[in-house]
């Protein structure tokens, strides 16, 4: 579960790793500069959320808000 910041990078880190790409291919990949990428995983809570997004997505993460809570099915 991402609750911080620093958990969203700490999982963008990861599965950046498993697909063997370096942090600057990662960058180039989702039009974003390397110093994002950086932030990011470093768990920057600044950063900007859409380009957040975009680089999750470029990972294979999914991000969804679940109602505090509910039992997840």
């Amino acid at each position: 579960m991402i609750r911080t910041a620093k958990d969203l990078g700490s999982a963008i880190r990861n599965h950046r790793k498993e697909m063997k790409l370096s942090q600057r291919e990662l960058a180039g990949l989702c039009g974003v500069g390397n110093r994002f990428i950086v932030d990011l995983e470093s768990g920057k809570p600044t950063v900007q959320f859409d380009k957040a997004l975009l680089v999750a997505q470029s990972v294979g993460l999914e991000i969804q808000a679940i109602k505090k809570g509910k039992d997840i099915k």
